[in-house]
Formats: structure tokens, C-alpha cells, sequence
């Protein structure tokens, strides 16, 4: 397979420079052939540790862990600091959706957030977690005149917004501690949740009922209700939520707007494949 590789790429340079290419341009159009073969392994799964990469590339296990410390530096791989077994990042939507077309979230979720909009009238967003922030990847605008916008590929902090604590509540109180440790929980509004202790209390919250609120945490004049989506295996892996000014989204509103948008997160779960234990 690298004969036919190397023979490939020669025969490609010749034909468009009329020499041979380099030792050095060889090494390099390798390591991102190699890199990309990574990408394409994690993928067709959901995670892979690094034995498994390894055997699947038939890669030395130190060339390999080199490959993902330079993809994970450039946010193209995650690791997860529990098991330790590495998956898609976040960048590589943002470069070019790889990442949202393979689990096919945006096309799924879309009607539904869609059908949500048109019943709550407001404005209803889509995230997923990169570290510690959200990042918006879709969005259906309420047909309010004063609505909610949040610009696609903008990050949030995860532990004072709706979509982030719906993404945070299901981890395991060490994941939260261990992501957390040592930050600044900043306040920035006098209703942010500035200690970990608080946020831990918080989530407990959560998952109790199924859904999260931002009220006016992140800033003034917004609030939020978000509920987290779940992919085949049950984890979550986004959150949909409704944003609206506190007039429109008040404490007595909150319970009924909570039970649509816990509608459409399971509609759009169901979508990954997920099935809920029957009762």
C-alpha cells in the first residue's frame, strides 16, 4: 500500500512539474495523508483509543500518538480526559461540517426546531459543546419583531447558559470538577452562578426535571430554556433551546415552554437513534 502510495504521489508531481518531488514534500504529503486517515477512522465511530487507531492505520503506536497531539492542538480531535480515547472535534465542522454531516444533527434537527419556533413563537437554538464553552450551530428565528439572535459558530460559556448546563448535567460530577478546576466562573450578570459548588447544585437540578434555564445568567434581557439531544448510545450530544426577553418567558411560562422544547430535543434524539428505556 505505500509502494502504490509513494508511486501515486510521483507520478502526480512529475506530470505537473516535470520533477520529482522532494524527500521533504514526500514526508509532508504523508503526514496529512496519515492525518486524514485518522479523521476518517473516528469518523465511522463514535470513539477509538489509541491501540485501536494504531492497528487500524498499521502506524508505529508513536507516529500515531504524534498524528493526534497536532490534531487535537488544532482542535480536529478531542480526548476524553475519563477514558482517554479520542474522537472528532468541533473543528472540523467548523472548517467544513464534517462533524455535523456525518451525525447528520443539523438536517435532523431543523424541522423540528422549525415545528417548536412556530409553536412557542420564539426563537429556538442548536448547540453542542467544545471544552468548556457551547458552540452555536443552528438556529430557526422567532417571528417576534424583538427575537433572540445568536450568530452560527458563536461560543458561550457552558455553565451560565441553558444550552451549556443541558450539555454539562448529564456528565459525571468528577467530569464537571476536572473541566472546571481552577477557572474563574465569571459573573457576568448579578445572576451567574460564580462558584462550582452552586453550578454542581444546579445541574442536580437539571437532571431532576429534564431541562435547564438560563434566567438572565449570561446576560441581561435573555432568558432560556434547553433541553439536552442524545445519539443512539444514549449520551448527549447537543442541546436545543428557547430563547426569549424575560416578558415573554416568565417564571409562570417557563414549565410549559420546558415541556415543548423537552418534545422537540426527544424528537430529534430519536432521529440519532435513540430509544428510551421503557418504563
Amino acid at each position: 500500500m505505500e509502494q502504490a502510495w509513494r508511486h501515486a504521489v510521483s507520478v502526480n508531481v512529475r506530470s505537473r512539474r516535470g520533477r520529482r518531488p522532494s524527500g521533504r514534500g514526500v514526508a509532508g504529503v504523508r503526514a496529512l495523508v496519515r492525518g486524514l486517515s485518522i479523521l476518517e477512522c473516528l469518523a465511522g465511530e463514535r470513539e477509538l483509543s489509541l491501540t485501536q487507531l494504531a492497528s487500524r492505520l498499521q502506524l508505529p503506536g508513536s507516529t500515531t500518538y504524534r498524528l493526534l497531539e497536532t490534531l487535537k492542538a488544532r482542535g480536529f480531535v478531542a480526548q476524553s480526559p475519563e477514558t482517554g480515547l479520542y474522537r472528532l472535534g468541533i473543528r472540523a465542522f467548523e472548517v467544513g461540517g464534517a462533524f455535523l454531516a456525518r451525525w447528520r444533527l443539523h438536517e435532523l434537527a431543523l424541522p423540528a426546531m422549525r415545528a417548536l419556533s412556530a409553536d412557542v413563537g420564539e426563537t429556538v437554538n442548536l448547540a453542542v459543546a467544545d471544552g468548556r464553552e457551547a458552540v452555536y450551530v443552528g438556529q430557526v428565528e422567532g417571528p417576534q419583531l424583538v427575537r433572540m439572535f445568536t450568530q452560527i459558530g458563536a461560543r458561550t460559556p457552558l455553565y451560565c447558559t441553558g444550552v451549556g448546563k443541558a450539555l454539562l448535567a448529564w456528565r459525571s460530577e468528577q467530569e464537571v470538577r476536572q473541566l472546571f478546576d481552577g477557572v474563574a466562573l465569571r459573573p457576568y450578570t448579578p445572576n451567574t452562578l460564580t462558584s462550582l459548588e452552586a453550578l454542581l447544585g444546579e445541574l442536580a437540578r437539571v437532571r431532576a426535571q429534564g431541562y435547564a434555564v438560563d434566567r438572565e445568567e449570561r446576560e441581561l434581557g435573555v432568558r432560556c430554556v434547553a433541553a439536552p439531544v442524545r445519539d443512539r448510545s444514549g449520551q448527549v450530544v447537543a442541546a436545543i433551546s428557547v430563547s426569549a426577553p424575560p416578558a415573554r418567558l416568565s417564571d409562570a411560562r417557563i414549565p410549559e415552554v420546558a415541556r415543548r422544547v423537552m418534545a422537540g430535543a426527544g424528537e430529534i434524539s430519536v432521529g440519532l437513534g435513540f430509544r428510551a428505556a421503557p418504563l
